[in-house]
């Protein structure tokens, strides 16, 4: 039998496999050209095929000498031609060799290249080979890195630094990815005001919307800043109702139970809710669900659980909706460096770093308290039902993993 607190609350596999599945009933397909140097961050729209051969000749891996191994006798033999990276080679004259530089072609007739290490100039410009040769050393054979017709990268993956150099050694000026995904972020609540102004009793400054925002345009979205809603139905439903054209309306706070959960009441009345309630913690309130057909994420107000739920499952759903396959960050094992003797009905995230190899958490976990993500370097995972003793090996999501 389930536990009271479980009860009703969707298990974090089970929240992640539907919001999977939500996304990719709506995947956003429309697509762009944009210029190679434009296409930090952005989604390849088609599999990107090879059309060269790299490298399109064989070419040395290092400086030294190309020869013919057949030629080599342990004899010294006369340079005949000189050739650096960016020229065409004569080929190779019998019986000789070829002073080469890293990266030039290997010329016809060369089948060996021996590092200049291994090799001593004579008086009179011949050249001494000390060590072994053996045919084919030191040269990069054509083709080695992708042929023509060779699936280089797939559709769907995002393109950072290391993928445009890739697109770069294929001679591809510009890209087609898929559109930038339009993002409204919005707040609720009559006690936030924005940072700047001064406070007023009850009030406190809103963080998430700044947060949100700035997260969602390192993932390279579109936002749409919809400010903050007061805590009224009316003015609610009619904000919503201002943002039919946009892919995501992503709000914080007013998604728990209770009278004021105006999101909550907009969705049921002209939308529905296909997902709410979830055994995380911090987060547990998060709501999935669309208003007038728009998709719409409620995350929980306190700033822990905006950026805990974000980064695990409105990130992730975002991708998905762009084509991404691979959304979930890389986590590995870490021996903890605390200890955890409480167990929780609900998978926890600590806010936590690492220290000496060992994962340390931050002293205060409150939902509220948004220093302990500034603090962290990662979450630390914490299965339900069960206690952390120093050395268990616990999961550790990077923050570096979920921030872009």
């Amino acid at each position: 039998m389930s536990k009271p607190e479980m009860r009703g609350l969707i298990p974090v596999e089970e929240a992640m496999e539907r919001l999977m599945s939500l996304a990719e009933s709506t995947s956003i397909t429309e697509r762009e050209t944009v210029a190679l140097a434009d296409a930090q961050g952005r989604v390849l729209a088609d599999d990107l095929i090879s059309t060269l051969d790299l490298p399109p000749w064989p070419n040395s891996a290092m400086d030294g000498y190309a020869l013919r191994v057949a030629d080599w006798t342990g004899e010294p033999l006369p340079v005949s031609q000189r050739i650096f990276a960016g020229q065409a080679p004569q080929p190779l004259q019998p019986g000789t060799c070829a002073r080469i530089f890293t990266g030039a072609p290997v010329p016809e007739g060369a089948d060996c290249v021996e590092m200049q290490e291994n090799a001593e100039v004579q008086a009179d410009a011949r050249v001494r080979f000390v060590e072994p040769l053996s045919a084919l050393q030191n040269i990069r054979p054509k083709g080695q890195e992708t042929t023509v017709g060779d699936k280089v990268l797939d559709a769907g993956t995002v393109m950072t630094s290391i993928e445009l150099g890739l697109a770069a050694t294929l001679g591809l000026g510009q890209l087609d990815v898929v559109r930038r995904a339009r993002v409204a972020v919005l707040s609720t609540g009559d006690e936030l005001i924005e940072p700047g102004q001064p406070l007023g009793p009850g009030q406190i400054y809103n963080s998430n919307r700044v947060l949100l925002c700035s997260w969602l345009k390192r993932l390279g979205c579109e936002v749409v800043d919809a400010g903050i809603l007061p805590d009224n139905l009316e003015k609610t439903r009619a904000a919503l109702g201002a943002l039919g054209d946009v892919d995501l309306i992503l709000s914080t706070g007013g998604v728990s139970v209770g009278e004021a959960d105006f999101l909550g009441h907009a969705l049921r009345e002209e939308g529905e809710i296909a997902l709410w309630k979830l055994a995380i913690k911090p987060g547990k309130p998060l709501t999935f669900g669309h208003f007038r057909g728009v998709p719409v994420i409620g995350l929980p107000g306190n700033p822990a659980s905006t950026l805990v739920t974000f980064a695990l499952l409105a990130r992730p759903y975002l991708l998905r909706r762009l084509g991404v396959q691979e959304v979930k960050p890389l986590q590995f094992k870490v021996p903890a460096g605390f200890v955890w003797d409480k167990p929780g009905n609900r998978r926890e995230y600590l806010r936590g770093r690492l220290e000496q190899g060992r994962l340390i958490a931050y002293r205060n976990q409150s939902s509220g308290v948004l220093r302990s993500a500034a603090w962290a370097d990662g979450l630390i995972e914490v299965i339900e039902g069960t206690t952390v003793a120093e050395g268990d090996l616990l999961n550790f999501i990077p923050l570096s993993e979920v921030m872009g």
